[in-house]
């Protein structure tokens, strides 16, 4: 079988990975549980909305745990799963690569935007 046919495990992970959100948060949960309104401010540059949606995909997916606290107001905090914990050192490795060649992605795209705006 192909490693990237649409039902393969591989797609799978870069599915999870490809949702831009989704290994900023789980990076940001390394740490150990958070609320919401912690993880926006950690975070930066995302909505309430937008993190939620964030949230719930992760836990659909097994990789975070929502944990309800009574109390008035009731208190909300996601953690890591186990499962979740094992992308951490492949998000690692991907933000490192990033860091090393980020400036080269973005000259590459300035060079393609300046060839797309020349007749």
């Amino acid at each position: 079988m192909h490693p990237f046919l649409a039902d393969c495990r591989a797609r799978l992970a870069f599915d999870l990975l490809s949702h831009t959100w989704n290994a900023v948060v789980l990076w940001a949960l390394r740490d150990g549980p958070g609320r919401p309104v912690e993880l926006r401010q950690q975070i930066g540059g995302i909505s309430s909305k937008v993190l939620n949606e964030t949230l719930r995909r992760l836990q659909f997916n097994g990789l975070v745990d929502r944990r309800a606290h009574p109390g008035s107001p009731p208190r909300v905090e996601y953690e890591l799963t186990a499962l979740g914990r094992t992308l951490l050192a492949p998000t690692d490795a991907f933000g490192a690569w990033a860091y090393e060649h980020g400036d080269e992605v973005m000259a590459a795209q300035d060079a393609a935007r300046g060839k797309a705006d020349q007749p």
